[in-house]
């Protein structure tokens, strides 16, 4: 069993649970804006081929047909918000740190106070 004196920080699983949810932040800080332009295009599919099986729906059902240009957003103009967002990951990843970090200050007080 080691002493107070032999402990290291790398022997802490706060320690770690800290570094990996700091790198999860960092990650996700780095991959943001290709996500967010992969994302736009997966989406513009997605609503894409939702409203056209809406107007095939439309036309099976006997209604007069709409034409879907009249519907189109220009991607410049199309809102930023995404249907699967990033942010809560990363307000997992801040609350992981931060309570990693918290709970290692609090361990390493215990250690020096034993």
């Amino acid at each position: 069993m080691r002493t107070t004196a032999e402990y290291r920080l790398t022997d802490s699983p706060w320690f770690w649970g800290l570094l990996f949810s700091a790198m999860a932040l960092v990650s996700l800080a780095l991959v943001a804006p290709k996500y967010d332009r992969r994302q736009g295009q997966i989406e513009g599919r997605y609503l894409g081929r939702s409203q056209l099986a809406a107007e095939r729906a439309r036309r099976a059902a006997g209604l007069e047909p709409t034409s879907l240009a009249d519907d189109t957003v220009a991607m410049d103009e199309a809102p930023r918000s995404r249907l699967i967002p990033l942010w809560p990951i990363a307000i997992a990843a801040a609350g992981a740190a931060a309570t990693c970090g918290w709970m290692l200050q609090r361990e390493i007080r215990k250690r020096a106070a034993a």
